[in-house]
């Protein structure tokens, strides 16, 4: 089982980050008592700019949660569709060769799915498997490498590719005035990125999957998710969560890594979800790491924010891309999220 490719696409609105504050007072108004706290917030999450679905004075007009959730559907065809394309092509393959398809996103909904929309948008199989997978949040994008690598595993002639879209800025609650929800409006960006997952037997080289682990960990189900009503997508963001990945993510690996007769000790890759400063910290703490092994999920948050989902799969491409680890390196890709839980895949590059 290899990854064979990543690639990422993007709205065509970028912001600076001042220049989203600045419409995020404009946006809230009168309900925004301190907007020093909100400047405050912007500056601390480590990010420069993000990516937009709309043009920013755009968002002043929605109303709905049904409009903003139209504009999901025609961005997400729009941006599945590019980043599909972009690793088919790097990878050698043409659409019709993708035997599974898992799609996932936690930032708006469609029935057919985006999946079965893209199939007629791209030609793709009409045989072809399709995994819609909504609720997994932040941990799907590793999540998604694993379920891919559970399909090729079963049919290791075959190609599975996993796309990942989420358009966080249309889930942005106008009456949510919390501190989950600013530090939300500072921290989540758009964009999309897609993998290909190669069988044994298809011939085609990337770094291996050694294994996956999936860890759920009881009774955490309110630290992170939604709060859905008629109004949309209300952002549920316990500040316990860097507290729990201290406490459990380093036994995860180790344990993890102790089945493949290995320790953290070996791992030279690390390819983490990009979630924020204070998870990025905790992360290194949790996995004895400093800052600068982390540096390729650093700089991704900088770039475009937390993507959800997207985002672990946005850091595989730049390590992919330009920060390839020599050959033989053992790797370690993860990411957690809604659940709560943790996802582990095992590489050697």
């Amino acid at each position: 089982m290899h990854i064979v490719s990543a690639a990422s696409a993007y709205p065509e609105h970028y912001y600076s980050q001042e220049m989203l504050f600045a419409a995020l007072e404009q946006y809230w108004g009168d309900q925004l008592e301190k907007p020093e706290v909100l400047r405050r917030l912007h500056k601390n999450v480590g990010v420069e700019g993000r990516f937009l679905s709309l043009p920013i004075d755009d968002y002043l007009k929605l109303r709905t949660w049904g409009e903003a959730n139209d504009h999901w559907i025609r961005t997400a065809e729009e941006l599945g569709q590019c980043a599909i394309s972009r690793a088919i092509v790097a990878a050698g393959l043409d659409v019709r060769d993708i035997g599974a398809l898992f799609f996932t996103s936690v930032t708006g909904i469609s029935s057919p799915s985006i999946d079965a929309r893209l199939i007629n948008r791209m030609g793709l199989s009409t045989n072809i498997r399709r995994v819609p997978m909504f609720g997994l949040g932040c941990v799907a994008g590793a999540a998604g490498i694993a379920r891919a690598a559970d399909y090729v595993r079963a049919y290791p002639g075959q190609v599975a590719v996993i796309l990942a879209v989420e358009l966080c800025s249309l889930t942005l609650q106008r009456q949510d005035m919390s501190m989950a929800n600013l530090i939300s409006s500072g921290l989540f960006g758009d964009g999309a990125a897609a993998v290909v997952v190669a069988g044994s037997n298809c011939g085609l080289q990337g770094p291996k999957i050694l294994d996956t682990r999936s860890v759920f960990y009881p009774d955490t189900e309110e630290m992170m998710g939604w709060n859905v009503s008629e109004k949309g997508f209300r952002i549920v963001l316990s500040p316990e969560v860097p507290e729990l990945i201290r406490r459990q993510l380093g036994g995860d690996v180790d344990r993890f890594l102790a089945d493949l007769g290995l320790s953290k000790r070996d791992v030279g890759s690390w390819v983490m979800h990009t979630g924020g400063p204070k998870v990025l910290q905790a992360t290194a703490a949790a996995l004895g790491l400093e800052n600068s092994e982390l540096a390729a999920s650093w700089d991704c948050l900088q770039r475009t924010g937390n993507l959800s989902s997207a985002s672990v799969l946005v850091v595989l491409e730049e390590v992919m891309k330009n920060r390839r680890p020599a050959p033989g390196t053992l790797g370690l890709l993860a990411a957690m999220g809604p659940g709560f839980c943790s996802e582990l895949v095992a590489l050697e590059w």
